[in-house]
């Protein structure tokens, strides 16, 4: 009897399978990376967001990093950036007066969203969220986006609370 392991065409499948489902996992769980800055609306947010002030480029009174000028925020909308520590954030413009933030990473599959007026868009998986509070439009995310503590200081968004 012959002991020397055949591969037959089940288990050619089942490993191709298994090879294309890992890459398929890792594109899903690796979006921060590829799909910011490529989305259609993510243009205008990002040239709005890097004029604004790179993320930590500056200070303010209260010690918090510099994100964004409110005014380069159009009312409810917001623009993707990043943090003092890198990671990617949402800067919205609820109403005139205030601000908001959100993490980027969409809680689907951890996709960055990309700003596209009134909403956000996981171009991985197609969730939309509202750009003004970071609530799912529509899934399969299945939470909200995850708040981030900013306040206005001289017409700046700034990290950190109040």
């Amino acid at each position: 009897m012959d002991s020397s392991p055949h591969l037959t065409r089940r288990h050619l499948v089942l490993g191709a399978g298994a090879g294309a489902g890992a890459v398929a996992l890792a594109a899903c769980s690796g979006g921060s990376t590829g799909s910011s800055g490529s989305g259609a609306g993510a243009g205008a947010s990002s040239g709005s967001a890097s004029g604004a002030g790179s993320a930590g480029s500056g200070t303010a009174a209260g010690g918090g990093a510099v994100l964004a000028a409110l005014a380069d925020i159009p009312v409810g909308t917001g623009v993707v950036t990043k943090d003092a520590a890198g990671a990617r954030i949402v800067v919205a413009r609820p109403t005139a007066g205030t601000a908001a933030a959100f993490s980027a990473i969409c809680t689907h599959m951890g996709c960055t969203v990309t700003a596209a007026g009134k909403q956000l868009d996981c171009p991985c998986h197609g969730s939309q969220y509202n750009a003004a509070t970071g609530a799912v439009l529509r899934g399969p995310a299945p939470k909200p986006l995850h708040a981030v503590a900013v306040h206005v200081v001289d017409g700046k968004v700034v990290s950190g609370a109040a």
